[in-house]
């Protein structure tokens, strides 16, 4: 709480930093299986929304309408998903995709995180299990496609969440412009 300001409302540790790392997404056609020796973890549903490129004077996040679109391309609901693994380049952008993919209402994603418990690796919607970019560097977006396929697998180890998860969410941006991927184990 006292860490110096960047940008009112933003402190230092509520803007993530720039890491060298890596991830790798293979995306496979689904005749291909025969050859994955690993469980394949299935692309259910996709969307992307751009307001603008610029922060300047977003009235409406993007995360909004990815999230309302998401849900258009499946039969998956929010009570199906075990895991969202949400871009938090900001520290309030988490909040935004609650809203914007309906977990909870719009302007209630605070009360939503408060307290901690309901995201908590055991809690009803375990978030950022692998600490986010906010805790594990910038990756825009594709950390969060690499935890979620982790947590799905059941290969996350001290981070897994309890119980068989099958349905995750991750997302990248937010703000400006956002994008969504519904993970899905068979």
């Amino acid at each position: 709480m006292s860490a110096r300001m960047i940008s009112t409302p933003l402190c230092l540790y509520d803007c993530d930093r720039f890491s060298d790392a890596s991830t790798v997404v293979i995306v496979s056609a689904g005749d291909a299986l025969d050859e994955v020796t690993c469980e394949p973890i299935r692309i259910a549903a996709m969307s992307g929304s751009v307001d603008r490129y610029s922060w300047d004077q977003v009235e409406w996040p993007a995360a909004y309408d990815a999230g309302r679109d998401l849900w258009a391309h499946t039969d998956y609901t929010v009570d199906d998903v075990d895991t969202a693994q949400f871009y938090d380049g900001f520290a309030f952008l988490p909040i935004t995709w609650l809203e914007g993919l309906g977990f909870c209402e719009k302007g209630e994603g605070g009360r939503f995180i408060e307290g901690g418990t309901r995201i908590a690796r055991d809690g009803e919607l375990p978030l950022n299990t692998a600490g986010g970019q906010l805790g594990a560097g910038r990756l825009h977006g594709f950390g969060f496609a690499h935890e979620a396929v982790t947590q799905l697998r059941g290969n996350a180890g001290e981070r897994q969440i309890p119980g068989s998860p099958k349905v995750a969410v991750a997302t990248s941006g937010g703000g400006p412009l956002a994008a969504a991927l519904l993970l899905a184990r068979d």
